[in-house]
């Protein structure tokens, strides 16, 4: 197998040779262009705190120590804001010698809030599989902004398997852009593509939306049902630049349109803390053919998810908040996000997550 992150029709190879099993049988339309979407388990555990398993321990072990409450989802249970839950997850692994895996909430989840990461027996890291690993695949899952319905089945996170060294290095990635463009305008490559936050918009003044405080539960099962107004207040300026709430959460948009060609995939990296106080995106994948003309992409922005930390902070159009760590693919994938796939946010703006009506 070529080095590089496993394509789609690599992941089905996987499930049918055992490497990737479930205690459901895995759906095709779990399989993405280059990850697998992830099930919820039928129950939660309600612990006292994150934590990591670390070397020679295992999630089950920690739960008996930290367990507060189990909470059978069953038809949809409430997972409260501020609580930090445990789902076993209904796919496991059994990962070749050689291979590494890596998990993301998805985009809707980081969209609101919903802080998921994935856990390993004997993890040392959040969202990192270790080479070889065979054992069961955990979900830790803590509201930020707004208390959820889930229910087991329900998909809030994604995996990638890479095979060997899989990242492009900043000369390696101008060649890429030198063949297809990656972004619009001139690249800013170091460590990766540069992009900045987009505070004049084309049109009006709308720039962002902030999380409200005291809000109703979302479901998670329901698509296009919620009023924006009810859960988020609007952003203007007309002066290019915020102020970042302490404590708050915002969604805003990049000013760079960004391409992700079908023969990578992408990894939005969180800034270094000097540039601010604040964070930017719960690390996310974007799929070979996000933003790329030839899969009906061309424009696509990418959705900030900013959390203010201790002080405020003015924000200015243009600045630099994050990257786009890029990444070869093992193979060119059948289908491409946007145009094979259902694709919620192909051709995106400013975009709430696909709960909200709008």
């Amino acid at each position: 197998m070529q080095n590089g992150v496993l394509a789609d029709s690599q992941i089905e190879a996987l499930i049918q040779g055992g490497a990737i099993g479930a205690t459901e049988p895995i759906l095709p339309e779990q399989v993405q262009p280059a990850s697998l979407d992830l099930r919820l388990g039928d129950r939660a555990y309600r612990v006292r705190a994150s934590f990591l398993p670390g070397a020679g321990r295992s999630v089950a072990e920690r739960l008996d120590e930290l367990t507060m409450h189990e909470i059978p989802l069953g038809t949809g249970a409430v997972l409260e804001k501020g609580c930090v839950y445990v789902v076993p997850l209904m796919e496991r692994l059994a990962l070749p010698a050689g291979m590494t895996a890596a998990a993301s909430a998805k985009s809707s989840t980081g969209r609101l809030d919903l802080m998921t990461r994935v856990i390993t027996d004997q993890g040392i890291e959040f969202d990192r599989v270790a080479d070889g690993y065979e054992g069961p695949l955990f979900a830790e899952i803590c509201p930020q902004s707004f208390s959820v319905v889930a229910q087991p089945g329900q998909l809030l996170t994604q995996i990638i398997f890479r095979q060997g060294r899989t990242f492009l290095d900043d000369g390696e990635l101008r060649a890429v852009h030198a063949q297809t463009p990656i972004v619009d305008g001139d690249p800013v490559i170091s460590d990766g593509l540069g992009f900045s936050v987009d505070l004049r918009p084309r049109d009006g003044d709308l720039v962002g939306y902030r999380a409200k405080r005291h809000t109703g539960v979302v479901d998670l099962a329901r698509v296009g049902h919620y009023p924006p107004a009810d859960y988020w207040e609007e952003v203007r300026t007309s002066d290019g630049r915020i102020i970042l709430d302490p404590g708050a959460f915002y969604i805003l948009m990049s000013r760079e349109a960004i391409c992700i060609p079908p023969d990578c995939a992408a990894e939005m990296a969180p800034y270094l803390a000097m540039v601010g106080e604040f964070r930017v995106h719960y690390a996310g994948f974007f799929d070979p053919g996000f933003g790329w003309d030839g899969a009906g992409g061309a424009g696509s922005r990418g959705v900030l998810e900013v959390r203010c930390h201790e002080a405020p902070f003015v924000l200015e159009h243009g600045q630099v908040v994050g990257r786009l760590v890029y990444e070869r693919m093992s193979q060119r994938p059948r289908a491409l996000y946007g145009r094979e796939i259902k694709s919620n946010y192909q051709g995106q703006g400013l975009k709430l997550a696909k709960h909200f009506k709008g």
